[in-house]
């Protein structure tokens, strides 16, 4: 049941800010996760980066099943690594909700995505700016969500890739409105209108919340663009 009332949940509340957790103050986690949590935020994006599959490190298991002891807050895992078969069941473990793993990490994500499913989470595939739709299509009926990366993975700060807004319209309309949409990379107040437009209900944020000194009003002004009720 735990998968089939976060899929509802989604679809009842989106859109849905996700503050990335790459760009918080790992010196006050604890804080950063209170301020995000009175802000209104609903989850949190876990990007976790293995030096491999991507050239930078962030954390992993052991880092989020201690930040799960924090919050209940939805935990939306983001996997850039290799081999992530290898190293699925610690991230269930640690408490994560929803788990996306790399089309480009896997020559068949079919079996993984299940996997992700069987354990009562959120299966995800993510896919890089140089990777076409047509290489995800076959998987699109295992997926609950589609992470379109806006931006190379693996680097915070980057500037939003067009490209993207295209390939969200596409995904759109070949997996349907059910389909949980969520674009990655450059994500602010002047491009989040546009991605929620394309398609995308999901939009995964960083700069945009956390070099702001409040992040309440932050996470309101997003919302209120993707709603369409901010010219």
């Amino acid at each position: 049941m735990k998968r089939e009332t976060g899929l509802a949940n989604v679809m009842r509340h989106a859109p849905l800010v996700a503050p990335s957790m790459l760009k918080c103050d790992f010196g006050n986690l604890h804080r950063e996760v209170e301020l995000l949590e009175a802000a209104g935020a609903q989850m949190l994006h876990l990007d976790v980066m293995d030096g491999h599959f991507v050239p930078n490190l962030s954390y992993g298991p052991m880092v989020i099943e201690r930040l799960r002891s924090l919050t209940d807050l939805t935990f939306d895992a983001h996997l850039m690594i290799s081999q992530p078969a290898r190293y699925l069941d610690e991230y269930i473990e640690a408490g994560c909700d929803w788990i996306t793993i790399h089309a480009e990490a896997e020559d068949d994500p079919l079996p993984l995505l299940q996997r992700i499913r069987d354990a009562g989470r959120l299966a995800g595939l993510a896919f890089n700016p140089g990777t076409p739709v047509a290489d995800i299509e076959q998987a699109l009926p295992a997926c609950d969500l589609v992470l379109v990366m806006s931006v190379e993975p693996g680097f915070g700060g980057q500037a939003f890739n067009p490209i993207a807004l295209e390939k969200v319209r596409q995904v759109r309309q070949l997996a349907g409105a059910e389909q949980i949409i969520s674009i990655d990379g450059g994500i602010g107040p002047s491009t989040i209108a546009d991605s929620a437009t394309a398609g995308a209900n999901v939009f995964v944020v960083g700069s945009a919340i956390f070099d702001e000194p409040d992040y309440g009003a932050a996470i309101s002004d997003l919302s209120a663009r993707a709603q369409g009720t901010v010219v």
